[in-house]
């Protein structure tokens, strides 16, 4: 033993017991793996891409990436600043369930916020300043909210966007506009038969302006036409339940019965 000690210097008394044995004793293999695993558990879990539980975070580490991306209330202003950066951006009126889901908070929240904001909009007296309106207005149209600017400045506001950028309605579309709204789902035909004119100018005009749409054709597979939200909201309605009553609009049936343009064929 001493001889094979002096003839392989490079092994200690313990490995040279093991190779004259004939064995590597994997008992004691396994024991140094387990030691070396308890020593340094991270570092394994690290480089074994067959651990489920390296690969997924800890539940710590998704409370920690949820507060940071949800905790919009921490921001300078909270959720209405958010949401009013939101009213900045869109071009169609957001839901309280669309404000939710973007801020990662409640309806509740929302419905909150938005109501705090349409009151300073609004202008307020809290006992102690007048706070004045602002010159524009939340309104709540289509099933959503979205920014206008305050009516009492419309001749100023009218003065800015006069001119090119300005595209009036025929008074045709308007007509078959008024037909449609009031009477749809309808036909080309029956807004023509109303109109006694042809539509088809009209209709291809109020299509491409986003104002009507095709809707499920009527019982004979005629394509029939209906008014979309964008009307609604060019309007400033919650619903065509708001369209002004047109009973007051109409002839009496004397006047019609004694005028001949107002007489039907």
């Amino acid at each position: 033993m001493n001889e094979n000690k002096a003839q392989h210097p490079d092994y200690t008394a313990n490995d040279l017991d093991i190779l004259n044995s004939g064995s590597w004793g994997f008992d004691s293999e396994d024991e140094s793996s387990d030691s070396a695993s308890e020593a340094s558990p991270a570092s394994v879990r690290e480089h074994n891409p067959w651990d489920k539980e390296a690969s997924e975070p800890t539940a710590e580490q998704e409370v920690q990436a949820e507060n940071q991306l949800s905790r919009v209330e921490l921001q300078p202003g909270g959720i209405k600043a958010a949401i009013e950066a939101i009213l900045a951006v869109a071009d169609v009126p957001v839901s309280a369930r669309e404000f939710s889901a973007a801020l990662i908070v409640s309806e509740h929240a929302i419905e909150t916020a938005l109501e705090q904001l349409y009151r300073e909009y609004n202008g307020y007296d809290d006992g102690e300043t007048v706070h004045e309106p602002r010159g524009f207005e939340l309104r709540r149209i289509a099933g959503g909210w979205r920014l206008y600017a305050r009516q009492g400045f419309s001749p100023w506001v009218g003065r800015f966007v006069v001119g090119a950028q300005s595209s009036k309605l025929s008074r045709a579309a308007l007509e078959t506009l008024a037909v449609i709204a009031y009477q749809q789902p309808a036909t080309r035909s029956y807004v023509a038969q109303v109109r006694g004119v042809n539509v088809d100018a009209a209709i291809r005009n109020l299509k491409a302006r986003g104002l009507i749409t095709e809707t499920v054709p009527d019982e004979k597979g005629i394509t029939q036409y209906i008014t979309t939200d964008t009307l609604l909201e060019k309007l400033g309605l919650k619903s065509l339940d708001q369209l002004p009553a047109l009973a007051p609009y109409l002839p009496d049936v004397d006047q019609v019965a004694s005028d001949p343009e107002l007489t039907t064929t």
